[in-house]
């Protein structure tokens, strides 16, 4: 689909295009710290969840 969308892009506006192709891993770069940070932070949560749903997962296996 991101092909396509690309090809159409190029024959629409090729200009367009290529600057997208030429930025698009200087993007990918800049927006990195954000993914990783946005991993670690749903750890946490899941990792406090864990912690708090024990008691009744060890509860219900009695």
């Amino acid at each position: 689909m991101k092909l396509l969308l690309f090809c159409l892009l190029l024959v629409i506006c090729w200009p367009a295009a290529l600057l997208a192709l030429i930025l698009y891993p200087f993007i990918w770069l800049v927006l990195l710290p954000f993914r990783l940070v946005g991993i670690a932070v749903s750890g946490v949560f899941e990792l406090i969840s864990a912690i708090f749903t024990l008691p009744a997962r060890v509860l219900r296996a009695i």
